[in-house]
């Protein structure tokens, strides 16, 4: 829950940050000389690709966090069964076992989101956060039914 809240605060203060830049855009722009219309033209694309960003990011965060409740549901998610260092850090050698299970079940069922889904969470366990991502959006696409490229 507490992701959550700071996930929610954080996207509001960005929403708050690309109005003041958009502003700031404009009014470069109503200067009307050739310089401060590039640069207004220039400040306005920053917040378009910064909200077009966080609209994927959310969507993204959305669609995962719903598979998640699906998972949960049909018992499907996976336990925690990783032992922790007294830092609370997971140890690597038992995320990498972990990981190595998750690899052959996914390898073994490529069509399926679950096991996708379960190699994703490996993977961020393993701290190998850009699979995970990458192994993350492959199980929202089975589940959704679009195509995927062979791993």
């Amino acid at each position: 829950m507490r992701a959550k809240i700071t996930y929610f605060v954080l996207a509001a203060v960005l929403v708050v940050y690309f109005v003041l830049v958009g502003e700031r855009g404009v009014l470069l722009i109503q200067q009307g000389t050739p310089v401060t219309v590039a640069f207004g033209i220039a400040v306005l694309v920053l917040p378009l690709i910064g909200a077009w960003f966080l609209w994927h990011t959310t969507q993204f965060a959305r669609k995962a966090g719903l598979l998640a409740k699906e998972l949960e549901a049909e018992g499907g998610l996976p336990v925690d069964e990783l032992k922790r260092t007294p830092s609370g850090r997971v140890d690597r050698d038992a995320a990498d076992e972990v990981f190595e299970r998750r690899r052959a079940e996914a390898e073994a069922a490529p069509e399926d989101w679950r096991a996708w889904f379960r190699l994703a969470i490996a993977y961020h366990d393993a701290r190998d956060t850009p699979r995970a991502r990458k192994a993350m959006q492959r199980a929202i696409a089975l589940h959704e039914g679009k195509p995927v490229r062979a791993a």
